[in-house]
């Protein structure tokens, strides 16, 4: 049985701003547990650019943990493809250690938000499986939570180092410059006078 997640996220800075970022990613506030970064093959292919990266990284393993894995550095290969022609990146991420234990697969897809151009969305998905008998669905649930916390500090270090290339007053601004942008147009909105009713606002 496999745990699978997704959500998505938009970053306020164009497609190839975001592109041109992701290989500068590290190191970043949030990713003091990325040891190494290394590119082991990068090549073009049909217009396309291809690349495998291999990242060390150490993560804080449960007590229970302890009884699986004796050593909390793992690497992880990453796979992507840079699409130029339709402004699509897509990347697949996995662990090649203590897969036994557990397994964790990710794919996220960069491309262009139809809702506003200026902008970036990521499609992320996770696929999490453990081979531990009798222990399989305790380590998907606590790999799920695991992930979760870490895909919020890897977009919130991504952003961080986008904004220090590209500045902050880039396509809406910050993402908190959008929520607040929000918050505002909702003040708004309740203050008006509509002769077909009362407008709920979600």
């Amino acid at each position: 049985m496999v745990k699978f997640f997704e959500n998505k996220n938009v970053f306020p800075f164009k497609w190839d701003q975001v592109v041109h970022g992701f290989w500068q990613r590290y190191p970043n506030p949030e990713s003091k547990h990325v040891l190494s970064e290394d590119v082991l093959q990068r090549e073009i292919r049909e217009k396309c650019l291809h690349s495998i990266r291999m990242f060390t990284k150490t993560n804080k393993l449960p007590k229970w943990g302890e009884c699986f894995i004796h050593n909390n550095v793992v690497r992880i290969v990453e796979e992507s493809i840079v699409d130029p022609t339709k402004k699509i990146l897509t990347t697949y991420t996995r662990n090649i250690g203590y897969t036994n234990v557990m397994g964790v697969t990710e794919k996220v897809v960069y491309k262009v938000n139809e809702e506003n151009p200026s902008t970036t969305v990521a499609e992320r998905s996770v696929w999490i499986e453990s081979n531990v008998f009798g222990m399989s669905k305790a380590i998907q649930a606590f790999g799920l939570q695991r992930f979760k916390i870490n895909s919020a500090r890897a977009v919130k270090g991504f952003t961080h180092v986008l904004n220090s290339l590209y500045g902050t007053n880039v396509a809406n601004s910050s993402v908190g410059g959008i929520m607040q942008q929000k918050g505002k147009l909702k003040e708004a909105l309740k203050k008006t006078n509509y002769k077909n009713g009362p407008l709920i606002v979600q």
